[in-house]
């Protein structure tokens, strides 16, 4: 299996609008921030060329192909802009097909690389919530250490769930690559 991380380009769009945000229903939409109700881009919309799209050609947003399959996305922001010295990632493997695959652990690995090598920031953090188990352990298997935990602040489902924030340290990163 060949994974790789790709910047989207004006001819993948379409391609990604179907996977990523042509079914409102979709599961992925019930694990990633589901309490935000973001809605997602109409086609129309988002490929659209004459507009600006945060998702084209953008080094903070990579697909995630599969023998050129598209199957996803890895990101990441800045907490703090304009500063950029407090950066958090993200995953979503759409194709629920392909979950329970190890695609994401791969993917996650090799993006977290990249910003460590492209970067000279000491430190990458991932958020989620405490109802993403897939999420959680992903992090802990990537040995990413919890470092915060912000009780019940997320309301989904006629429940509050924690805030968790999971991070490493650049040594550690590198450290652990050697170490496997």
């Amino acid at each position: 299996m060949q994974i790789a991380l790709k910047q989207l380009s004006e001819k993948d769009l379409l391609p990604f609008w179907q996977l990523a945000f042509s079914d409102t229903n979709a599961e992925w939409t019930k694990w990633n921030g589901p309490y935000f109700h973001d809605k997602l881009p109409e086609k129309k919309e988002f490929i659209d060329l004459d507009k600006s799209n945060p998702y084209l050609e953008n080094p903070m947003r990579k697909a995630i192909w599969i023998n050129d399959e598209l199957v996803g996305l890895v990101s990441a922001y800045y907490e703090d802009a304009p500063l950029n010295q407090w950066l958090d990632v993200g995953i979503t493997v759409y194709k629920q097909t392909k979950w329970h695959q190890g695609i994401g652990k791969i993917a996650l690995e090799k993006w977290l690389s990249e910003l460590f090598e492209t970067t000279n920031l000491p430190h990458i953090g991932l958020t989620t919530w405490s109802g993403n188990f897939r999420m959680i352990a992903l992090a802990e298997s990537l040995q990413l250490k919890k470092e915060a935990e912000v009780r019940q602040v997320r309301f989904w489902q006629n429940k509050y769930w924690d805030s968790v924030k999971y991070g490493i340290l650049r040594d550690e990163w590198f450290n652990r690559m050697h170490l496997d």
